[in-house]
C-alpha cells in the first residue's frame, strides 16, 4: 500500500531551505546547521574537477607559450590558483589560474626586465590586491564603465590573436601588438605546413566539438572541446609530422624563482599597478558571471520535477575574492608561477559540469599539480601550433558580440571602440585610461547638450527643451526664452530628466516674468501631460500597467482649481476639473522620477518634474508644501473645494479606454502587433472564478499571449455529458488541449466566493434559475466536503478557517477530477505532455497557494495547499511517497 507524505506543512516541523535566490535568506527560518568546517568532497564536484582539470593543462601551457614564459610557470600558476584561490577565495565555483587578459601585460614585462623581476611584480600586484580586498574596494572596482572593460578585455583578445596567429604559421610572435599585424605578410611568404595544419586543425575541432549531433556525439561532447582538439592535433602530428616544434618542459631542478625588481621604481610601481588592475577586473566579471550561471543552473532544476536539486551555493563576496586573488598571486610569484585571476572558460564549464562547492577548484589544482611531476614526458608531446591555436580561439572569444551589441544600444560604443583602439595601440593600462578619458567627455557632451526649438502658433508660441537642463545650457536657454514676446500664453516642453538649481531658477523667473504681463505659461511632458501634480500624488499616481489601480486615482475628490496667470482651468467633463479632457489630476508640485524612460510600472518622467510650482501665480508663495490657490468664479471657496462626482458607467469606461490609448498603448503596442502576426501560443489554461477581485494576469505576473483564461461562477468544470446545453467550458477546454497545446491546466479558487457561499445555503426548494443550474455542477464538492471517507483539504499545515473556505478548497480538487474525465486532458496526461494544477487564493492575505503535486495528479489522498513564497519560483510544496 503506498502513501503520500507531504513535507513541510507544519512551520514548526519544516526543514531549514535557502531559497534559490543568492544571497536571500527565508524569513523565520532557522540558519543552517554547521557541519564542523570539514572538508566535504561529493561525487559531482569529483568529476567536475576533472573536467576542468583536462580544461587547464593544455590552456595554461599555451597561455605560457603566448607571454613567451618558461611553460612550468603555467602549471605553476594553474596548481595555486586552484588550491589557493578555491580554498580562500569568495567565489566557490569559480576557477583561477593563468591569467588570459594578463597574456599582453606579461609579455611585455618579460621583455622588458625579464623572467625572475617579472615573478617579483606578480607578488606586489598580490600585496596590492590584498590590500584593496581588506579596505573593501572590490565593489568599487566594478564602477567602471562596462564598455571600458569589455574594451580593454577585446583589445587583449586581438593582441593574442595576432600573436598566436604567428605561431599557428610557423614562425614567431613580434614585440607588440602592430608590430605582429606588419610582419604578417612576411610570415606568410615564409609559411610551412606542417604548423598551419595542425593549428587550422585544433580549430576546426574546436568549433566542431560542440555541435556533434546524434546519441555518439551527446556522449562524445562530455569530453572537453579544449582537450580533444589538443589530443587529436597531438596524435596527428606524432604521425604525419613528427619534425614539428613540441613542447619543452625543462627540469623542475632549473625552475627561476623571483629575485628583487631592478629598474625605475615609477615604471615598476606602474607595472604593479597594471597587472592589479587587470588581474582585478578580470577575477571580479568572472565572479559576477559565476553567480549568475549558478543561479540560472538552480532555476532549471527547479523547473524540472524531476531533476535532483544541487545544495545552495552561496552569493560571490567580492571583497574575500580579491584577498584570495591576491595571496594565489603572492604564492605564483614565489614560486615562478605566472599572474593568476579568474578565468570565466574554466569558471563556466565548473559550474556546467556540476560542480557544488570549493571541492571541485581545489582538486583541480591538486591534479595540475599531480600532472606537472608525473606527466611531463606525455605533455612534451604537444605541438605548440596546436596551444597557439587554442589561445588563438581564446583571444578572439574575448571579442564578444554581444558586448558589442549591448554597448551599442547604451550609445556607449565610442567608448568601447576608443578603449579597444587604445589597448591595440598603445598597450593596457593606456588603453584604460583613454578609455575613461572619452567616457567622461562622451558624458559631459551628453550633459552640455541641450536642444531648445521655438515654434510660433499664432496666439500661443511652443517651446520644446530636448535634453538634461544644466547651467551650461543656461545662457542658450535664457537668450531663446527672452525672444518669446510678453504677455503671450507659452506652452513649454521638457523632455529630459535633470535639471540643476542654474535652470530651475532660470525658467521660473522667466514664468513669472512672463505670467505678470498677462500670459499664461503651460509646462507638459513629452507625452504631452501637464505638470503640475502634488508632490503626495506623485507617489500614487496612475500606472499604465497596472489599471486595476486607476480607479483610485479618478475616484480622489478634486482639489481646488489653480489660477495660471490670466486665466483658470474649467471643469471639462472628464471628472478630474482640470479642464484638459485627460481624466487625469493636476496641481501645483510634482516630484522627480529618477527613470530616464517609460518601462513596465512606470510613467513616462522627464526632466520638468523638477519644476515645483512654476505656472502658479508669482504673487504666491514659492513653498512646495503649500500650493497656491484662488477662489474661482462660480465655486463656493477655494477653501472647500466641492468633490468630483464619483465616476459610473460609460464614463468610467471611457475614461479607462483613453486612459490605455494614452499610456498603456504605445508600451504594449509593439508586443501586441507581435502576438497578432504570429498568433496565440499560451502555455497555460487558466480556470478561474469570475470575481472581480481575482486579476489572474496580476497574481501570475504574466502579460498578453501567456493564458488562455476561462472564467466562470465558481470556477466549475462540469465532467462530460453534464452540461445540459451549456457546452462553453468543454469547447474551451477541447481548443486549449487540442488545438493550442497548452503544457498545464490550472483550476484556481479563492476565498470568500460567493458562489461557494450560495453551495452552503442552498435548500431543496430554491428556485431553478439559470444561477442554481449551473451551481449544480458544484454540488459534488459539496458531497466531497461532508464526506467521511475523505480526509478535509488543509493550507500550509492548518485547516481552512471556516466552512466556506474549506469549501473553496476541497472545490479545487474536485474540479481537477472533473478535468480528468474529459477524454482530451485524459489523453495528454496519459502521454506526460500535460500537467494539472490546483490553486487557491487568499484575497485579503494577497497570498497564492498551490496544491501539492500529488493531490494534483489524483495519486495522493492528502489534499494539501502550501504557500508559494517571493523567493520559491517553483512553488513551495513537496511531497514524500513512501510504502507502507
Amino acid at each position: 500500500m503506498s502513501a503520500c507524505v507531504p513535507t513541510r506543512h507544519d512551520h514548526t516541523s519544516r526543514s531549514w531551505r535557502q531559497s534559490n535566490g543568492p544571497g536571500i535568506k527565508r524569513p523565520h527560518s532557522p540558519p543552517p546547521p554547521r557541519r564542523g568546517g570539514r572538508f566535504r568532497i561529493a561525487g559531482a564536484d569529483l568529476s567536475a574537477s576533472i573536467t576542468v582539470f583536462l580544461i587547464a593543462v593544455p590552456m595554461s601551457l599555451g597561455l605560457a607559450v603566448a607571454m613567451d614564459a618558461p611553460l612550468e610557470a603555467g602549471l605553476v600558476a594553474a596548481a595555486v590558483g586552484g588550491i589557493a584561490a578555491g580554498l580562500l577565495g569568495g567565489t566557490p565555483l569559480q576557477v583561477s589560474g593563468p591569467s588570459a587578459g594578463l597574456t599582453v601585460v606579461t609579455a611585455e614585462l618579460i621583455q622588458i626586465y625579464g623572467w625572475r623581476t617579472t615573478c617579483a611584480i606578480t607578488i606586489g600586484a598580490g600585496l596590492l590586491q590584498m590590500l584593496l580586498g581588506a579596505v573593501r574596494a572590490a565593489r568599487s572596482a566594478l564602477a567602471v564603465s562596462p564598455a571600458i572593460v569589455h574594451g580593454t578585455l577585446a583589445g587583449i583578445g586581438v593582441a593574442i590573436a595576432l600573436a598566436q596567429l604567428h605561431i599557428v604559421l610557423g614562425g614567431s610572435p613580434q614585440s607588440s601588438t602592430i608590430d605582429n599585424a606588419l610582419a604578417l605578410p612576411a610570415q606568410l611568404d615564409r609559411i610551412t605546413p606542417a604548423a598551419p595544419l595542425i593549428g587550422g586543425l585544433t580549430i576546426a575541432i574546436l568549433m566542431a566539438w560542440p555541435r556533434l549531433p546524434g546519441r555518439i556525439g551527446r556522449a562524445v561532447r562530455r569530453i572537453p572541446a579544449a582537450l580533444a582538439s589538443v589530443a587529436i592535433a597531438t596524435a596527428v602530428a606524432a604521425v604525419a609530422a613528427p619534425g614539428i616544434a613540441r613542447v619543452d618542459l625543462p627540469s623542475w631542478r632549473s625552475h627561476a624563482l623571483p629575485e628583487l625588481p631592478q629598474g625605475p621604481v615609477l615604471a615598476l610601481a606602474t607595472a604593479v599597478f597594471t597587472v592589479t588592475l587587470v588581474a582585478s577586473l578580470e577575477s571580479l566579471l568572472a565572479a559576477v558571471a559565476v553567480d549568475k550561471l549558478t543561479t540560472d543552473r538552480a532555476g532549471r532544476q527547479g523547473a524540472e520535477p524531476s531533476a535532483r536539486a544541487a545544495p545552495p551555493v552561496r552569493r560571490s563576496d567580492l571583497d574575500r575574492e580579491l584577498r584570495g586573488q591576491g595571496i594565489s598571486n603572492v604564492l605564483s610569484g614565489l614560486l615562478g608561477g605566472l599572474p593568476v585571476s579568474g578565468g570565466a572558460v574554466r569558471s563556466s564549464a565548473n559550474v556546467r559540469a556540476g560542480a557544488t562547492g570549493r571541492a571541485s577548484t581545489v582538486l583541480h589544482g591538486v591534479w595540475v599539480l599531480l600532472a606537472a611531476g608525473l606527466l611531463v614526458t606525455a605533455l612534451e608531446w604537444i605541438p605548440l601550433a596546436a596551444l597557439a591555436a587554442l589561445v588563438m580561439m581564446v583571444g578572439i572569444q574575448m571579442v564578444s558580440f554581444a558586448h558589442i551589441r549591448n554597448v551599442h544600444k547604451h550609445r556607449e560604443f565610442p567608448v568601447y571602440g576608443a578603449t579597444i583602439t587604445a589597448v591595440v595601440l598603445f598597450g593596457v593600462l593606456r588603453g584604460v585610461v583613454i578609455g575613461v578619458a572619452v567616457a567622461v567627455v562622451i558624458a559631459l557632451h551628453r550633459l552640455a547638450r541641450t536642444r531648445i526649438t521655438v515654434t510660433d502658433r499664432g496666439e500661443q508660441h511652443l517651446v520644446i527643451v530636448r535634453g538634461q537642463l544644466t547651467f551650461l545650457a543656461v545662457p542658450r536657454l535664457s537668450r531663446t526664452l527672452g525672444r518669446i514676446p510678453q504677455g503671450i500664453d507659452v506652452v513649454v516642453e521638457l523632455d529630459g530628466f535633470f535639471m540643476d538649481h542654474a535652470a530651475y531658477e532660470t525658467i521660473q523667473d522667466w514664468s513669472n516674468a512672463q505670467t505678470a504681463q498677462g500670459g499664461r505659461v503651460v509646462f507638459t511632458g513629452r507625452s504631452g501631460g501637464r505638470i503640475a501634480e502634488p508632490a503626495s500624488a506623485a507617489h500614487s499616481c496612475c500606472r499604465p500597467w497596472t489599471p486595476w489601480r486607476n480607479h483610485h486615482c479618478h475616484d480622489r475628490p478634486e482639489p481646488a482649481s489653480v489660477h495660471h496667470g490670466r486665466g483658470t482651468r474649467a471643469d471639462d467633463g472628464d471628472g478630474d476639473g482640470d479642464g484638459d479632457g485627460d481624466g487625469q489630476h493636476h496641481a501645483t508640485a510634482i516630484t522627480a522620477d529618477p527613470s530616464p524612460s517609460p518601462s513596465p510600472g512606470t510613467t513616462d518622467t522627464t526632466a520638468a518634474d523638477t519644476m515645483i510650482d512654476v505656472t502658479r501665480n508669482p504673487t504666491t508663495s514659492t513653498s512646495a508644501a503649500a500650493p497656491a490657490t484662488e477662489p474661482v468664479p462660480g465655486t463656493p471657496s477655494s477653501s472647500t473645494p466641492p468633490a468630483a462626482p464619483r465616476r459610473t458607467g460609460a464614463h468610467r469606461l471611457v475614461s479607462g479606454l483613453s486612459s490605455f490609448q494614452r499610456n498603456t498603448a504605445p508600451l504594449v503596442r509593439e508586443e501586441l502587433a507581435r502576438l497578432a502576426r504570429e498568433g496565440q501560443r499560451p502555455s497555460q489554461l487558466f480556470i478561474t472564478c469570475a470575481d472581480s477581485r481575482l486579476v489572474t494576469s496580476m497574481i501570475t505576473a504574466s502579460g498578453p499571449g501567456d493564458l488562455f483564461t476561462v472564467r466562470n461562477v465558481g470556477n466549475l468544470v462540469p465532467p462530460p455529458g453534464a452540461e445540459a446545453g451549456d457546452d462553453s467550458v468543454g469547447a474551451a477546454i477541447e481548443y486549449a488541449v487540442e488545438v493550442l497545446q497548452v503544457e498545464s491546466i490550472t483550476v484556481c479558487g479563492h476565498s470568500g466566493c460567493g458562489a461557494m457561499q450560495a453551495l452552503l445555503g442552498a435548500k431543496p426548494d430554491n428556485p431553478q434559475t439559470s444561477l442554481w443550474r449551473w451551481l449544480r455542477h458544484g454540488l459534488p464538492s459539496l458531497e466531497r466536503m461532508t464526506s467521511r471517507h475523505r480526509a478535509w483539504a488543509r493550507i500550509s499545515g492548518r485547516l481552512p478557517a471556516d466552512a466556506v473556505e474549506q469549501l473553496c478548497l476541497t472545490n479545487v480538487v474536485q474540479q481537477l477530477d472533473h478535468l480528468r474525465a474529459h477524454e482530451s486532458v485524459a489523453r495528454r496526461l496519459a502521454e506526460g505532455t500535460l500537467q494539472l494544477h490546483g490553486m487557491y487564493f487568499h484575497v485579503g492575505e494577497a497570498q497564492a497557494y498551490l496544491l501539492t503535486e500529488g493531490a494534483s495528479a489524483g495519486a495522493c489522498l492528502d489534499e494539501v495547499f502550501d504557500h508559494v513564497g517571493p523567493g520559491d519560483p517553483s512553488g513551495s510544496g513537496e511531497l514524500e511517497c513512501t510504502s507502507a
